[in-house]
């Protein structure tokens, strides 16, 4: 029996399939405590949507992947930007708008060109079968996105909680914002592989939800988000195995089971705490 369970440690494709979703989903969950925080789970679902349609373009050209993604992703960004400013619609909407579009775009693309399966895989990932370089792009990518976090991680706190602070200091929170979106877009493609453009919200909001609902400090927070999410990116890669189902879905579906569970027996904000706190005031 404790055999059977060691047996995805000896495929070498499990292991790098546990070391790219935990390292990815490390990040995302670290990135995620911005997003909750900013009330950005719909942009973060605009941008992880946003990308189909440059990765298409990318194989059309013959260029990687990961620079059409980014691309495509930053071009919606700029693009709900511009609206919001300059148009009366609300920003939900501006987002939807966006986001459904460029998916739009993407997935007719994908209609007109549909020879090469490796781009079914950016829908629904696939991260069993990364490749060599797709791999090393991850990893670039998680490591510059946890180095501007670690340089600017307090400017985008303040840029959060206290913005006019942030400006005292000498910073800008408009930056700030552009930074947020680089990342949030950098790790959209770096989720690709791993979940796929459909579920890399999840990894993009799930893990800094289910902290929130764990602790009122913003460090803990952060440490416990990155933890989640690591976590579950290994673990899930680990379960799809013997379930024989989607590693993506695995990961994000044990992302959504640990929320639930936070979300009812979490000390504080938890559903069970929220009763005993009511009872007791009425007592």
């Amino acid at each position: 029996m404790f055999e059977e369970l060691l047996v995805p440690f000896q495929y070498d494709y499990m292991m790098r399939a546990m070391g790219i979703s935990a390292l990815v989903g490390g990040v995302a969950g670290l990135l995620s405590c911005y997003v909750v925080l900013k009330g950005w789970s719909l942009m973060g679902d605009a941008l992880s949507h946003a990308v189909v349609p440059g990765v298409v373009l990318a194989w059309l050209v013959g260029i990687p992947f990961a620079i059409g993604a980014f691309a495509a992703g930053m071009l919606a960004a700029l693009a709900m930007a511009g609206l919001r400013d300059r148009t009366p619609i609300r920003e939900d909407a501006v987002i939807g708008v966006v986001f459904t579009g460029f998916f739009g775009l993407g997935l007719f693309l994908m209609s007109i060109f549909p020879s090469n399966v490796r781009l079914r895989t950016i829908v629904f990932g696939n991260v069993l079968g990364i490749a060599d370089e797709d791999m090393i792009q991850m990893a670039i990518i998680a490591v510059v996105v946890l180095g501007a976090l670690l340089l600017r991680g307090r400017d985008l706190m303040l840029s959060l909680f206290d913005p006019v602070q942030l400006v005292v200091a000498g910073g800008s929170p408009a930056r700030m914002r552009i930074l947020l979106l680089v990342l949030l877009a950098a790790t959209a493609v770096a989720g690709l592989q791993a979940v796929g453009a459909i579920l890399v919200i999840g990894m993009l909001v799930t893990p800094g939800a289910t902290a929130y609902l764990l602790t009122d400090r913003f460090g803990h927070m952060a440490g416990l988000a990155a933890c989640i999410g690591a976590f579950t990116g290994v673990a899930g890669a680990y379960l799809s195995y013997f379930l024989d189902g989607s590693t993506g879905g695995s990961i994000v579906a044990l992302q959504a089971a640990l929320f639930v569970a936070a979300l009812v027996f979490a000390p504080k904000h938890g559903i069970l705490a929220s009763r005993r706190a009511a009872r007791a005031a009425t007592a």
